[in-house]
């Protein structure tokens, strides 16, 4: 058995620290002890407990801030804005790593390198610097020893995770396995060159949109000659921190910021499945130029295609106070087996949840509080939703709360009601005529091969239970054919449908010969179908 109490000085410290603090239900754990009835400590003593314990605990509860659907609104709010209390590394140190992952001296490199560290937190430090090019830059720069210390308590947070898991409430949520990707997360951000990637991912997202001006979005460029695991390299963006800015409160600039700064985040959540998991007010700079810009995308979340049509059906479904719809929703975002969960207790949650929405204004919603009651009533119905769940209400939050700071008079519904119409077609339509031919004949071929499986299925198992009723149906293989016939024209009329609007479709927007005349051969196709279907049921005498 796992013990914190017998193996290493740093065990006896984290010990002392927690029960210094006055956290009784740790004391059972720590001391190999056993309860079913786990308590947190208070928000504040909770977040103090990280901090005292050091950077990697400090990591871990930021990461924890992105899992509203694990912990309670307090809890998240407490460690959002959780960093350490961490002295900057001295210069001396900062410039052996310099040297060391540059393999070259720091003059060769540099014309300019202020040794006063800009900011400084749990994992590195950043400094300013000129390269011998002229172009301005931020250098990441990782702190010495830090892979050492945080491998180490890698080490002690699974072990932690490992008692926790003999209480009925670690093995309701996994606690394993939510170590084991916590701890995956923090090991992932000690290599520089993963954050690099998912910047110039963003970057390329980013520069191409329908729904925003994206010359006025910036994100820093990557100097990827001079970045390793450990360093770094980032263009320089001259401005302040977005709620710093010096614009005046009447000033129609606050809307113009306000109303790109949305729009840039759905698109990165509804369309790009790719976005930037932590938009605090730190993250998002007001830029002297009067353009936006994003740094430190080091925390990433994604969503695919599915995710987020269910993401937009569950607003539209709390829009229109729907329980029903909610819970359903619910279900299906789900990743883990739900058979045993109560469906009506989960619509009365959220019927409970929704009715003080009834007379509010669209406007007054607040959609990530919304969010996080969603998030809220899947954990006390003990329903396990992706951890990406969190990060999008986390992002969500995030953004919403710059957003209104910023600009107080700011109208979400107005900012995402443009925005619907779009999204839908989207994702119903597709981009291209082409993916929405494409998609609609997939879609109907998966109809098509399982309509008559399906009948089958459902016509063998009431053959089945007349049987063990003593009810006997006369001509079931003649009812049975006759409606495996009746599938099968439905779902060829729906193809013939199908190609006839496809074709439409690509002939309103040809512009090409070979449009035109891929829009005849359909229209052809679709005329030479229907005429042989239409001929089918004539001859079958269905038209009697």
């Amino acid at each position: 058995m796992f013990s914190l109490t017998k193996t290493s000085s740093r065990q006896r410290e984290i010990v002392e620290i927690v029960l210094g603090n006055g956290w009784d239900y740790m004391r059972g754990i720590l001391t190999v002890g056993k309860s079913d009835k786990p308590q947190l400590p208070p928000p504040e003593v909770f977040r103090k407990i990280l901090v005292q314990l050091g950077p990697f605990y400090v990591k871990f509860g930021q990461l924890l801030s992105t899992r509203p659907d694990l912990l309670p609104p307090k809890y998240i709010e407490a460690l959002t804005a959780l960093q350490a209390q961490v002295p900057p590394v001295a210069w001396g140190l900062i410039e052996q790593t310099l040297k060391e992952e540059l393999n070259q001296p720091l003059d060769k490199v540099f014309s300019i390198i202020d040794p006063n560290p800009i900011a400084a937190g749990s994992i590195a430090q950043i400094h300013r610097g000129t390269l011998i090019t002229g172009e301005e830059v931020a250098i990441k720069v990782q702190r010495p020893n830090i892979d050492r210390i945080v491998n180490q308590d890698v080490i002690l947070i699974k072990g932690v995770a490992e008692i926790i898991a003999l209480t009925d409430f670690g093995n309701d949520y996994d606690f394993i396995n939510l170590a084991d990707d916590f701890t995956k997360a923090v090991l992932a951000e000690l290599d520089f060159r993963q954050e690099g990637n998912f910047t110039e991912k963003l970057r390329l997202n980013l520069s191409q949109s329908s729904w925003f001006d994206t010359e006025q979005l910036v994100i820093p460029k990557i100097y990827w000659q001079f970045t390793t695991n450990k360093v770094l390299f980032m263009e320089w963006l001259d401005g302040k921190p977005i709620l710093s800015a010096n614009i005046p409160d009447t000033s129609s600039k606050r809307q113009e910021v306000s109303t790109l700064l949305f729009r840039a985040f759905f698109q990165q959540i509804f369309i790009d499945g790719f976005f930037h998991a932590d938009p605090h007010p730190g993250n998002i700079f007001y830029l002297d130029d009067g353009k936006l810009g994003i740094i430190d995308c080091g925390m990433i979340g994604r969503l695919d295609p599915h995710t987020q049509q269910l993401l937009t059906e569950m607003l539209l479904a709390i829009v229109d106070i729907d329980a029903q719809r909610c819970a359903q929703l619910t279900l299906e975002l789900s990743d883990s087996n739900t058979a045993n969960t109560n469906l009506s207790q989960l619509e009365n949650d959220y019927q409970r949840m929704l009715r003080k929405y009834y007379n509010l204004s669209l406007s007054q919603l607040n959609f990530s509080e919304v969010f996080y009651e969603v998030l809220q009533v899947a954990r006390n119905n003990k329903i396990k939703l992706p951890g990406n769940m969190g990060l999008f209400a986390k992002s969500l939050a995030n953004l919403e709360g710059v957003a209104r700071k910023f600009n107080p008079n700011i109208n979400l519904l107005e900012e995402i009601k443009p925005l619907i119409t779009d999204l839908f077609r989207r994702q119903f339509l597709g981009d291209t005529p082409f993916q929405t031919l494409f998609r609609t004949v997939l879609d109907l071929k998966s109809i098509s091969l399982r309509s008559p499986r399906q009948i089958d299925v459902i016509l063998d198992r009431l053959s089945s239970e007349t049987f063990l009723w003593n009810i006997r149906i006369k001509e079931l293989g003649g009812l049975r054919r006759s409606l495996d016939d009746s599938a099968n024209r439905l779902s060829f009329s729906i193809v013939v449908g199908s190609l006839t609007i496809g074709a439409a479709i690509i002939s309103t927007g040809a512009t090409t010969r070979q449009l035109i005349l891929l829009s005849n051969i359909l229209f052809a196709v679709a005329s030479l179908l229907g005429l042989w279907l239409i001929v089918s049921i004539i001859r079958s005498g269905g038209l009697k």
